[in-house]
């Protein structure tokens, strides 16, 4: 069972959400359900995971955003074809 990263309770599960999404280049927000996330018991805090929200940025750096429907579950979202084999652009990370 995960601890939660706001109360260090170790009521935390893993579920999953909806969350809403801005685009890279600030034109629209999408809606991604089924999105992975963490619920603790004890604060009520739900959030996703830094592993997830790194993912999900990396992923819309990846592909063409414009193709993609206002509303998804996060499986379509990562089943997205990609542009790119990785981000050029992440000088902090090994590709």
């Amino acid at each position: 069972m995960p601890v939660c990263q706001w109360c260090n309770s170790s009521e935390a599960i893993e579920s999953e959400n909806t969350v809403y999404w801005e685009l890279p280049d600030g034109s629209r927000t999408i809606t991604l359900t089924n999105t992975p996330c963490i619920q603790c018991k004890d604060c009520h805090m739900t959030y996703q995971t830094e592993k997830v929200i790194e993912e999900i940025e990396e992923h819309l750096l990846l592909i063409d955003t414009k193709k993609l429907e206002d509303v998804l579950t996060y499986e379509e979202f990562k089943a997205t074809p990609k542009w790119l084999k990785y981000n050029y652009f992440n000088f902090g990370s090994d590709q």
